[in-house]
């Protein structure tokens, strides 16, 4: 299914491609997303660097708050997704950006 359709969608990609700092990022995502959102695609990427190291289900959700319904939609993503997670992740990992201060 394509998500990524439209005006809006090419904007907002577009958007962040504009992004050249982490407070550049963070002043976008707070104005975009309400903080409830941010939680949520946060916790998202932190169950996927788990997931990728090969964490279990109950170890990611002591650690994030996830549910295991979360978790498992995670999973799906980076088992049949279209790569994103795993594209982000490895870049962060190759980068040494991986553990980005508040």
């Amino acid at each position: 299914m394509e998500v990524f359709h439209g005006e809006g969608a090419e904007l907002l990609v577009r958007a962040v491609l504009t992004l050249e700092t982490p407070e550049e990022c963070r002043a976008f995502l707070e104005d975009l997303m309400t903080g409830k959102e941010i939680q949520d695609c946060s916790q998202r990427i932190l169950v996927a660097r788990m997931l990728q190291e090969k964490q279990v289900y109950n170890a990611i959700s002591a650690a994030t708050g996830a549910s295991t319904a979360t978790i498992s939609r995670v999973n799906r993503c980076c088992a049949y997704g279209t790569g994103g997670y795993r594209l982000v992740l490895d870049r962060l990992e190759n980068d040494g950006t991986q553990e980005v201060t508040a």
